[in-house]
């Protein structure tokens, strides 16, 4: 099969697109041609690499794929299907209970095993799910990770609420889009930051009531305006240290922050005394459990949730989409097409 590889850590042109052994057959697992391959910023720290963390060489990245069943006991020859991007074990405490997101074991499709940048993927019975006929491959595979992510933060870890409001940081990233539909579909009033004034047009378009350019200023002093000072029940945080002080500026007294990753950095500061006077909740969150991602699912069939594609690229272009996501010049997912 090809697939895109990279055999050392590095910039983009690391990337190959070249030869690589199929995935052997086993039992209880499924092979899948890959037919759609959505990137994530993981993609890139994969890419770049990181601290602590050896990946295995040469390395196929790609946690959010959609394809055809080629092998697969229970499953039909040429069954659509998206894959769950959580891999645990199936049998610890966390796993039996549906939290499969806390077994110890857990990990990311793409991430210690090989992902879906290749033609073909081998992944566990339990990460597949079948689709539509009606579903395209392209948004099969932006939707599984973000929205995942989006619907455990809010719901989940967060405990969002009808009638409360909701602060999305970087509307055109995956987290963002998915989190806006997700809080807009609750029925919260939804707040969203965006990099450029196109991109808070787009922000609107979505669903968000009002959106905040963040690269005019500080984005806290007008989440108080837009609020008559109150604040936000929720702040959505991916980004990390260049926002996190503005984020819990902007919560109303009993506020809650949740944050799932920390692209711009993982330092932040943090006054303990604003922390224990407004009675404020500092929330972290992980992936999400594949019970979520079943029911997020539902609303996506149905068309009452929908992920943003931004482009498709070739699989063998990978290193051009990856640089895309680095420029940040999009708003939604990106996508390789196999």
């Amino acid at each position: 099969m090809k697939a895109v590889r990279f055999h050392r850590h590095g910039d983009p042109e690391v990337l190959r697109h070249e030869d690589a052994p199929d995935p052997i057959p086993e039992r209880g697992h499924a092979i899948v041609r890959v037919r759609a391959c959505a990137l994530n910023h993981l993609d890139i720290w994969e890419r770049r690499g990181l601290p602590r963390v050896t990946f295995p060489l040469p390395h196929v990245s790609g946690a959010d794929v959609a394809g055809e069943v080629v092998d697969a006991e229970g499953f039909a020859s040429r069954q659509r299907v998206m894959l769950q991007p959580g891999l645990s074990c199936g049998r610890c405490p966390a796993c039996v209970s549906g939290r499969d997101n806390l077994c110890p074991s857990y990990d990311v499709l793409g991430y210690m095993s090989a992902g879906g940048y290749a033609d073909l993927v081998k992944v566990p019975l339990a990460n597949v799910i079948p689709i539509p006929d009606h579903i395209p491959f392209v948004e099969a595979a932006a939707f599984p990770l973000t929205f995942l992510t989006a619907w455990h933060m809010l719901l989940t870890v967060a405990g969002l609420r009808p009638g409360e409001t909701v602060l999305v940081l970087a509307a055109g990233s995956g987290v963002g889009q998915a989190a806006i539909q997700i809080a807009r579909f609750i029925g919260a009033r939804v707040l969203a930051t965006a990099g450029s004034d196109a991109k808070v047009v787009r922000a609107k378009e979505i669903g968000a009531d009002e959106a905040i350019n963040h690269s005019a200023g500080p984005f806290s002093a007008e989440v108080k305006r837009l609020t008559d000072g109150r604040g936000v029940d929720i702040v959505v945080e991916h980004v990390g240290e260049t926002t996190w002080a503005q984020s819990v500026r902007s919560l109303a007294r009993g506020g809650r922050v949740v944050t799932c990753g920390a692209t711009s950095g993982a330092r932040a500061a943090l006054d303990l005394q604003h922390l224990f006077a407004r009675q404020v909740s500092l929330l972290g969150s992980y992936m999400g459990r594949k019970s979520e991602l079943l029911e997020a699912s539902h609303l996506f069939f149905s068309g009452r949730l929908r992920p943003i594609v931004d482009t498709t690229f070739p699989l063998r272009d990978a290193a051009l989409a990856q640089l895309r996501l680095e420029r940040r010049e999009h708003f939604g997912k990106i996508v390789l097409e196999a």
